[in-house]
């Protein structure tokens, strides 16, 4: 097998995870269209810059280390670093893991999101980043700014925004 072959099922993918609607259509659009067996795939959280989590002073610089999939339901997950014990969610990221044999671990970072992404694009050296689309009117888009237009003219590596509603993944309940 070529090298660029090998590579291609050794991608390390992130999907911006915020619980919203639009970031679980991502996560979704990328389990759908996306991931393959050997592939990482990185949810990467942005805390706002004022949490109180108790884990922000130790990582607010670097962002949190690694948390491996199996330690996503623990509850203090959620106290230390806001990653929530999301249903949907894990359903997802286990069938990724299980059926695909993708392995999965998230990041957690403070601060602004459009420059936060940017910064785990290059420290986890992806090789695509996938994000939902909040669908801001014009006005509010000036006046707060799109996290994914910025990222997508500023990030490093292949950007891909998801609008619209979330697919269902194949074998999965409506």
């Amino acid at each position: 097998m070529s090298e660029n072959m090998e590579k291609d099922h050794n991608r390390r993918v992130g999907v911006a995870m915020d619980y919203s609607a639009t970031s679980k259509s991502a996560l979704k659009w990328a389990a759908h269209n996306l991931l393959t067996h050997g592939d990482q795939l990185i949810l990467i959280h942005v805390e706002p810059p004022n949490s109180d989590t108790p884990r922000k002073l130790l990582f607010q610089d670097t962002g949190s280390p690694l948390i491996p999939l199996e330690e996503f339901r623990e509850i203090k997950l959620e106290k230390q670093y806001g990653l929530r014990n999301d249903a949907e969610v894990l359903d997802v990221l286990d069938s990724l893991a299980t059926s695909k044999g993708v392995r999965v671990v998230a990041k957690v970072y403070w601060g602004d999101p459009r420059e936060k992404l940017c910064e785990a694009v290059e420290d986890l050296k992806l090789d695509s980043l996938v994000l939902g689309s909040r669908g801001l009117g014009s006005i509010k888009r000036v006046l707060i700014g799109s996290v994914s237009s910025y990222v997508v003219k500023n990030a490093s590596c292949p950007v891909t925004v998801v609008k619209g509603r979330p697919l269902p993944l194949p074998n999965s309940k409506p």
